[in-house]
């Protein structure tokens, strides 16, 4: 509360804060103001620190203690057979997430493009998460996942199951933190994401995504190794990783004055979409909130029409590789349903189309799973006229045999 009324009595931006700070000290250095020169240049400096990493780093700080406090409260206040909302995270968690991580991840820009604008008719809002280290917001759950394990943990390195982007945010994270890494991968998976993976000094075990069942061999090497189990989505630190590229969001958002009407979110198991509406409804409750899947793997959005986590068929085939899972997650499913997520559903076609678009357009490079929320606001699958719309490109780790084609035919 102290920090909105702090911002609401200042400059609304950065570098408006910045000028008028300048100025102000200038003025009493000058002695423009005799009477009033003795103030100027402390409440000068005062504005400009406003906004210094350390100042912002305290505040989060402060932010995150006062809603453990809340929760305390909250909890210890709460009368015996009251209905009550306990979610596997919430906005604390993602905070604490964005303070673990904060110095190893890229705080990727927010972008606005206005012949996309023009396109739909409102107002389009990306975060841009194919910039990010290893190519997706993956490293962000991963790190923040890793970096709180044991010493003891860590000697026994980690294990994780995933067609590319996890692997390669696990196997990053585990790298910068000297730990080993194992990562379980289909053996579809797209060369480039191999590739990533490799790089960082993981080992990879294949297995048919359409036979094998990834968990149980995570598990078993887990036993036989004593590695600690990564999981690509269902885990509260995970998706409080990803949450803060949604707290990034809504901060920038408040930064510009701009309210969010709907956010769209890529979703395969629910750990992004989770920590991301986390992390942008507290600031945005009114926004409405949607998770976007490709044809044959819209599980999520049947689940959050039947109340229970429904199942893909074995049959289903996609490209969007990035997003195919054959459940939500138990936890992802909790905290998206409760916070009032519905489903959209686009074609691969529909993908491949926003992957050229994004290339020639926005020179902005992303995979099909990457970019399937920008497609459903590109093909009309929710209607964007007059609204702000928030959307996000979650990857960009695409074989270029595929761009070229999507390229070309598009």
């Amino acid at each position: 509360m102290v920090r909105k009324h702090i911002q609401r009595r200042m400059p609304r931006t950065r570098l408006s804060r910045t000028i008028v700070g300048v100025a102000l000290i200038i003025g009493g250095i000058l002695g423009f103001l005799p009477v009033l020169g003795f103030w100027m240049i402390p409440l000068g400096l005062f504005i400009l620190s406003v906004d210094s990493p350390f100042v912002r780093r305290q505040r989060r700080k402060i932010e995150i203690k006062a809603g453990r406090f809340y929760q305390r409260y909250k909890k210890s206040n709460t009368i015996e057979g009251e209905d009550t909302v306990n979610l596997p995270i919430t906005i604390e968690d993602v905070r604490d997430a964005y303070e673990q991580i904060q110095d190893v991840i890229v705080r990727t820009p927010l972008i606005e493009n206005q012949e996309l604008n023009y396109l739909v008719g409102g107002r389009v809002f990306i975060k841009p998460e194919c910039l990010q280290r290893t190519g997706s917001f993956k490293f962000r759950g991963a790190y923040n996942r890793i970096s709180r394990m044991s010493e003891d943990e860590r000697k026994g390195g980690v294990v994780a199951f995933s067609s590319g982007n996890h692997a390669a945010g696990v196997a990053c994270a585990a790298n910068m933190l000297g730990v080993s890494a194992t990562i379980v991968m289909p053996t579809d998976s797209p060369a480039v994401k191999l590739e990533n993976t490799k790089k960082y000094g993981a080992k990879i075990v294949l297995y048919d995504r359409y036979k094998e069942d990834r968990i149980a061999i995570a598990a078993k090497i887990g036993e036989e190794t004593g590695a600690t189990v990564v999981p690509s989505f269902d885990d509260v630190h995970i998706m409080a990783g990803q949450g803060t590229a949604g707290l990034e969001v809504a901060e920038d958002l408040k930064e510009l004055g701009i309210n969010p009407d709907q956010v769209l979110i890529n979703c395969g198991g629910g750990g992004l979409a989770s920590g991301f509406f986390t992390g942008v409804k507290d600031s945005f409750p009114q926004a409405d909130t949607y998770v976007v899947e490709p044809t044959g793997f819209d599980d999520f959005g049947r689940s959050l029409e039947s109340g229970k986590r429904e199942k893909v068929d074995p049959d289903a085939r996609s490209i969007c590789d990035a997003i195919l899972t054959d459940q939500p997650g138990a936890l992802t499913f909790d905290v998206i349903r409760q916070l009032g997520a519905k489903g959209l559903v686009v074609s691969d076609e529909d993908a491949l189309r926003t992957v050229s678009y994004a290339a020639k357009t926005l020179k902005l490079i992303g995979e099909p799973g990457g970019v399937v929320s920008l497609a459903a606001l590109l093909t009309g699958k929710i209607d964007a006229k007059d609204k702000v719309s928030v959307c996000i490109i979650s990857g960009g780790n695409i074989d270029p045999d595929m761009l070229s084609k999507a390229l070309a035919d598009y």
